[in-house]
Formats: C-alpha cells, sequence, structure tokens
C-alpha cells in the first residue's frame, strides 16, 4: 500500500480506487499528443494563448488614453466594456478572469476608466457602475485619501519599486495619487556601464530598465530634486536617457513582448512636454496591434519559444509519436538562438528567449529548455552540438556566486527575480548535463547541487520562481518547484538523499484521489497533477514513487477521458508577479507526464 494512501485512510480520508493500467495510460497518451500536435503550426512551432489580463487592458487604455488620438476611441470602449464585464463581484479585478482581486490591478484599472472617460468624453454604460464599484474596493483597501493609496501600494511591494512605482505613476496621470507622494527612479544611472548595476543595489530589477528611464525622467520634472545642482546635472543627463531608451526598443516597439512595461513607458513619455517621442509613437503601435478582438489585452504577445521547446521534450519523453517531424522543430528551435550580443541585456550570443518575436530577450530557464529540447529532437547529435554548445558557455557564464543560476543577468541579486532560484538552477542543471561538457561543466554542476541542497527547505520541498499558486501559503507553488528539481536529481551523483527527502514532501502533498495542488491541502490542478506524475516516473525504481506516479497518472488518464483536462490554471507568474494562465501548459504536461510514465513502466516492467 502506498504511504500517501495509508496516511489517507488513517487521517479518514476518502481513497479512489482508480488504476493506471498500461493500455489506458496508453490510450490517454496517444490523446494528448495528439491534441497537443492538432495545435503545431505549419512552420514547426507551437504558439499557445496567454490568458487576458485586467491589468494589461488597463495599462494598454492609460496609454492610449494619455496619446488622446481619435482612432483609439473604438479600443478604449471595447477595453472599458472588457474590463465592466470581467469586474469580480467586490469590484476589483485579479490578474485572470480566475484570479481573486487585488489592489494594484484595481487601482490600475480604475485609473484606465478614469483616463478613459476624459479622453473619449464619456463609457460605455456597464463602464460607469464598474468605476463606481473600483472605487469603493480601492476606498476599502487603500483609504479615501490619495496619500493613504500610496502607503497601501508601498506596503504591498516593499522596497521594490519595479512595480510600485509605475502603479502611483499611472494613478498619478488619472488624479488619483499625488505626485510628491511617488519616490523617484534614477534615471541617470542609465548613464553608466550596464557592468556597474549589480553593485548599485538598485530597486527595481534588470528587466525594468526602459521604465527606470521612461518613469524616472517624468518623475525628475513632475518632482524637482531640492538642489539647485542636481536639477541641473538631472536635465544635462536626461537626453543620454532617452537615446539610450531609443536603443532598448525592439523594431516593432513592444518591450519585451510585455504589455503593461510597453505601456508605462509610452504613457511616461507622452507625459513630458514638447514633440512626441518616437518611442512613445512606437510603443502606442505595438498596443494597437496587440489587441484582441475581446477588447482585451495579454500580458505578453506568446511564449513560443518555451512552449515549443517544452512541447518538443514532452513528446519524445514517450518516444516520437506518428506525425511529428522532429526535424523541422528541431530546426526551428536551432533558428531562435541568440547569435550577436542582445542590444537590451548586454547578453553574449548563444542564448534562447521565451519568444520568437523581437521583444524577447535571453534568460536561463529558456535556454536551458532549448537545450534539452534540442537534445531529445536529435536524430544525430552533430546537428545540434554547436547550438549544444553555445548554449552551455551561455548558461556557464550566467551561473551565480552562490552556485544557483538566475534569469537574466548574473549578479543582480537584490530582488526576487534577479535572484538564484531553485526551479531555473535544476533546469540548467538538466541542460549541461545534456550537452555532456567538461570539467568547467562538471564543477558549475557541483556548484548548483549545493545551492539545490541549501534551498531545499525543511520539509523537502523546493519553491520556484516563475510559478505559484493564488491559494496556497505565500502563494507559493513547492509542487512545480520539487517536481522541477527531481527531474534534475534523477541520474546526478550525490543528489538520491535529496530526492529521497522530496518524494517525502510530494507523498504528503498528495490528494487522496491521487492529484496534486500547488501544496498540501490546496485544490487540485492538471498542471500540477502532471508536473508531479512526470517527476516521480524517474524516480518509479523506489516503491513509494512508482505507487504515487500510478495514482497520478490515473488521475490523469480520467481527466482526459472525461474531456475536462485543457482549462488551464493560473498558476503562471509573469514579470512583478503577475498572474497568468496559458492553454498548452495542461496538454504539454499531461503528454509529458504520461510520456514519462509509459517510458518508467518500459524501462522497469509495466
Amino acid at each position: 500500500m502506498a504511504i500517501a494512501v495509508c496516511l489517507a485512510r488513517l487521517e479518514g480520508r476518502r481513497v479512489t480506487t482508480a488504476t493506471a493500467s498500461h493500455s489506458r495510460i496508453a490510450a490517454a497518451h496517444h490523446a494528448a499528443a495528439a491534441h497537443l500536435l492538432a495545435r503545431l503550426k505549419p512552420e514547426g512551432y507551437w504558439e499557445g494563448q496567454l490568458s487576458s489580463s485586467a491589468l494589461s487592458t488597463a495599462t494598454a487604455m492609460s496609454a492610449l488614453a494619455v496619446a488622446g488620438c481619435l482612432e483609439d476611441v473604438p479600443l478604449l470602449a471595447g477595453g472599458a466594456a472588457w474590463l465592466a464585464h470581467t469586474q469580480n463581484s467586490d469590484g476589483g479585478w485579479g490578474d485572470t478572469t480566475d484570479s481573486p482581486s487585488n489592489l494594484a490591478t484595481t487601482l490600475l484599472s480604475l485609473s484606465a476608466l478614469v483616463l478613459t472617460e476624459r479622453a473619449s468624453g464619456g463609457l460605455p454604460a456597464a463602464a460607469g457602475p464598474a468605476r463606481r464599484a473600483a472605487e469603493e474596493y480601492v476606498a476599502c483597501h487603500a483609504g479615501a485619501k490619495p496619500e493613504a493609496r500610496v502607503a497601501a501600494i508601498r506596503r504591498r511591494y516593499g522596497a521594490d519599486r519595479t512595480f510600485a512605482v509605475p502603479i502611483l505613476m499611472n494613478g498619478a496621470l488619472a488624479g488619483l495619487v499625488p505626485w510628491p507622494a511617488i519616490p523617484g527612479l534614477p534615471f541617470e544611472l542609465a548613464a553608466l556601464p550596464r557592468g556597474l548595476y549589480p553593485a548599485l543595489r538598485l530597486h527595481v530589477v534588470s528587466y525594468a530598465l526602459p521604465a527606470l528611464i521612461a518613469i524616472g525622467v517624468l518623475l525628475a520634472r513632475r518632482n524637482p530634486a531640492p538642489n539647485p545642482l542636481a536639477r541641473a546635472l538631472r536635465r544635462a543627463l536626461e537626453p543620454m536617457a532617452l537615446r539610450k531608451l531609443e536603443t532598448l526598443q525592439p523594431r516593432h516597439g513592444g518591450f519585451l513582448e510585455a504589455t503593461p512595461l510597453t505601456a508605462f513607458v509610452a504613457m511616461s513619455l507622452l507625459s513630458l512636454p514638447g514633440e512626441a517621442s518616437p518611442v512613445a509613437r512606437r510603443c502606442l503601435e505595438f498596443l494597437r496591434a496587440s489587441v484582441r478582438a475581446d477588447g482585451s489585452w495579454p500580458i505578453d504577445t506568446n511564449l513560443s519559444v518555451w512552449l515549443t521547446t517544452s512541447a518538443t521534450t514532452a513528446l519524445c519523453a514517450g518516444g516520437s509519436p506518428t506525425g511529428f517531424d522532429a526535424g523541422r522543430t528541431r530546426r526551428w528551435i536551432q533558428g531562435q538562438q541568440l547569435r550577436v550580443v542582445h542590444p537590451y541585456t548586454g547578453a553574449a550570443p548563444g542564448g534562447w528567449s521565451w519568444t520568437h518575436l523581437p521583444g524577447g530577450v535571453p534568460d536561463g530557464d529558456d535556454t536551458s529548455g532549448a537545450m534539452l529540447a534540442l537534445a531529445a529532437a536529435a536524430g544525430d547529435k552533430d546537428e545540434v552540438t554547436g547550438a549544444l554548445r553555445a548554449g552551455a558557455e551561455w548558461l556557464l557564464g550566467l551561473q551565480n556566486k552562490d552556485g544557483g543560476w538566475p534569469t537574466f543577468c548574473r549578479g543582480w541579486g537584490q530582488l526576487p527575480f534577479d535572484r538564484s532560484s531553485p526551479d531555473i538552477t535544476a533546469h540548467a542543471i538538466r541542460a549541461l548535463r545534456a550537452a555532456a561538457i567538461g570539467r568547467r561543466g562538471a564543477e558549475a554542476l557541483a556548484r548548483g547541487m549545493r545551492f539545490l541542497e541549501q534551498a531545499q527547505r525543511a520539509d523537502g520541498a523546493w519553491v520556484p520562481l516563475w510559478f505559484g499558486n493564488q491559494v496556497a501559503p505565500e502563494q507559493a507553488n513547492p509542487v512545480y518547484g520539487t517536481a522541477r528539481v527531481l527531474l534534475a536529481l534523477a541520474g546526478q551523483p550525490g543528489g538520491e538523499e535529496l530526492a529521497r527527502r522530496g518524494i517525502r514532501y510530494l507523498l504528503g502533498a498528495q490528494h487522496a484521489d491521487g492529484g496534486w495542488g500547488g501544496d498540501r491541502s490546496v485544490g487540485a490542478s492538471v498542471e500540477e497533477t502532471a508536473l508531479a506524475t512526470g517527476a516521480l516516473a524517474e524516480w518509479a525504481h523506489l516503491p513509494e514513487a512508482r505507487a504515487a506516479m500510478e495514482r497520478g497518472a490515473a488521475v490523469l488518464a480520467e481527466r482526459v477521458e472525461r474531456g475536462d483536462w485543457t482549462r488551464p490554471a493560473p498558476i503562471g507568474l509573469y514579470f512583478a508577479s503577475l498572474w497568468y494562465s496559458e492553454e498548452l501548459y495542461p496538454v504539454i504536461w499531461t503528454v509529458e507526464a504520461l510520456g514519462r510514465v509509459l517510458a518508467a513502466w518500459g524501462n522497469r516492467g509495466a
């Protein structure tokens, strides 16, 4: 009897008797893989669809309203109608339509409605009541006075100004926040060499440089320094900083393909006196091009590279299925590898971004995912040797002093989204093993393992960076993090004891029916059940892991049979901890989990 089942019976919980026969799992895997392959684009990649976002919709509306162009009035009306339709019953908005309300998104949505009414001369019929309900929500959660709103937002984000200052700036443009209460941003630091940024202990993360410049310049104009020499110096450095901003902007206008970041830059520049900035004009073009038919905006255009590499690895986990041209997809992935120094982050060649679009930048997670996909899909290893070697060099250059891997830039470790994290570190370890690098790589792996040992919680779990769970303690997702690390520990010398502790955590977090949520006592999702099941499949030689894996596989098979397995859950965390869901996550991870289960049975006897 599996440990989790015994515990469940001792606690009096009902235990289901779903079975995971080989034929049943194989049939579910075949159906799931067929569903995934049906989404493959003719060019050989997957695009997916990110959830629409109230926060993105609000910031895009605010930027368009500040621009005041007649052509944008229909877009503003569509956005206002979408916000009114998706408002929660408490008068607020969450990051997704499946998210509870929060102050930041609601204040931004209220700001957008105020600015839209000002620019358009009115609001759609349903948006008037939505605005009044939002005002009541903000008053209840932050206070009625403008200064109280500033204090509430600053409490929410602490020392991190990456998102707090843009929210307050947007609120000030709408007259909801006083300009003098907004802390400044040191835009003049953009004139310094990039290598100095980690030592400056900035209160913004590495990816936020465009907002640092644009909002910083605006705030310096609205809240001038009391010292006349400081004012003169900042005014002298403004042109240099704004020229730097222009060099950071992709050709289509969207910074990082991110609607909020692009919108914040646009509304800041448009609020400066003088002739309209060409950077702002391109930002507006990006926003107009990325609106959806229902009037909303997503947080990012797409995650095409991340989804394609994840889907490739998933399909190959159970043996490449009929109908999958792995060679075509492999060539597409190779074509997305960065060949030059990136103008935005200064990253060396060799990495991959999350998207094939021009706003993406290379990062540790996507580079690792691409390397694993190339290794899995290559019919001839010589076809990918060069790409793997370049990717490995890029990852080795990213590793932090603590042995872990961050997302974008080595050395930026002051704020969460620039620190080393267990999930990215585990991914990098797997990728470096796949690249079969030499002594330098072995030393990096040893340092990475020490980081994972230090990052493991007392209960055996690891907490990831880019994924969470809205209802879990501290909104963390230790099931995701632990599952990712267990994949890296499989076959890694010295990793079994760490893995056994991680497995014990997953067994304790498994529901009586065999599924998993983001943590103990958190409702199960297809995504989290698939992640845990797939990770345990790599440890199926351990009886307790095998039993839990089989129960998880039975849950997934049942969901596929019922046909309700493709609805995504908002477990993704985007920049500044914004929640999102991606419609291909449950599909990809179910394919991978069932494929790994079939492989485990094949290797060890069904």
